[in-house]
């Protein structure tokens, strides 16, 4: 039997991934290309895909994006990625650039003008996570799909 390039035997049927979306960013294009391509994804998740995306999970993603992608633009301008994944009822929004240095989290200060998107990201987020990576780091941010929980009336 031939097996086309990538070995994948032709008649198999594709295992089921969770949508995602993985793209390069050259430093160039406007942050508001991030945006509009997380709006797009999170569109597709209920149009396409028939996941059920909140409101506020919407506008806490892009928040999100925004703010990670202007925090490249600001302290490592070059090259970046931008993931989004569905994982276990949340979106894992993760970045990656060429900066090792990993970025300082300031305690609140409602007097300090500027220096709040990671503190805002850290409120926002279910989860927040920096690693350094062989070239730069990588900062992940989940956020819940939807605001149901599993629990009923009772709390239970």
């Amino acid at each position: 039997m031939d097996l086309p390039p990538d070995g994948a035997d032709p008649g198999a049927t594709p295992l089921h991934r969770p949508p995602s979306l993985h793209t390069a960013l050259d430093g160039s294009e406007p942050i508001a290309r991030a945006r509009q391509l997380t709006r797009s994804f999170l569109v597709d998740l209920q149009n396409i895909h028939g996941i059920q995306v909140s409101n506020r999970a919407c506008d806490a993603v892009e928040l999100v994006v925004s703010e990670l992608i202007t925090n490249i633009r600001k302290y490592a301008p070059g090259p970046s990625l931008l993931t989004l994944d569905v994982r276990d009822g949340c979106i894992e929004v993760g970045v990656w650039d060429t900066n090792p240095d990993l970025p300082t989290i300031l305690p609140p200060d409602p007097a300090r003008v500027g220096q709040h998107g990671l503190e805002i990201i850290v409120a926002t987020a279910m989860t927040f996570q920096i690693h350094r990576v062989p070239v730069g780091k990588r900062i992940a941010a989940s956020i819940q799909l939807t605001d149901h929980s599993n629990t009923d009336s009772t709390g239970r």
